[in-house]
């Protein structure tokens, strides 16, 4: 498996692309992820056409194991951040 992409490699993929400087891609990258938290915090989802939807999903409450003394206990319901991935993602990487 490769390693994964980091953010000083993904601001110069993205300033090389767009054609643009590093310093300009950079707070492109950060206003999106400005703009996706403030959505997905706020309840709502974001779709990025051709990776997928990233969106917040309310999880009941319910019954957990304590791993370390096999105590049941009680969790609260909580909030999760979930993606779907777009089909045509899948298809280009199993293609």
């Amino acid at each position: 498996m490769a390693k994964p992409m980091t953010k000083a490699q993904l601001v110069a993929a993205i300033a090389d692309d767009a054609g643009t400087d590093k310093k300009t891609a950079a707070a492109s990258l950060e206003a999106l992820l400005a703009i996706i938290t403030k959505e997905v915090s706020a309840g709502g989802a974001v779709t990025l056409p051709g990776v997928g939807k990233i969106y917040c999903r309310e999880r009941p409450e319910r019954m957990v194991r304590n791993p370390a003394t096999g105590e049941q206990i009680k969790k609260e319901s909580d909030k999760v951040v979930k993606m779907t991935i777009a089909k045509a993602l899948k298809d280009s990487v199993n293609g």
